[in-house]
């Protein structure tokens, strides 16, 4: 993630993943298709889910899923991207890989 050592990524990432909200985010993205609606713009899957569905089944405002994502993100645990004026999220899985071997290696 940029300049950022490894200890300051993985502090960013336990940081991420101290939140029920973020954990569940990334358990939705892991199977999209099983968790969100078919959606306008965007393949679930290629693409990423749009910001306003994870708001919308998360039950919470969009600036508040907003907020849980860029955290997700700024940890290198999510890849946004663009398609007009939203945003679509998925998980970045050689990140969470290497977490995850970092976890074991602790």
């Amino acid at each position: 993630i940029g300049n950022m050592s490894s200890k300051e990524t993985s502090l960013a990432a336990f940081r991420a993943l101290a939140s029920d909200r973020r954990l569940a985010i990334l358990d939705w993205l892991r199977d999209p298709k099983a968790h969100f609606r078919p959606q306008v713009d965007g393949d679930l899957v290629k693409d990423g889910v749009c910001g306003l569905l994870i708001a919308e089944k998360l039950g919470v405002s969009q600036p508040t899923a907003s907020e849980h994502l860029k955290i997700l993100q700024q940890a290198g645990l999510l890849q946004g991207k663009r398609i007009r004026q939203w945003t679509f999220y998925r998980r970045d899985e050689a990140a969470i890989a290497k977490l995850k071997q970092a976890l074991r290696a602790l």
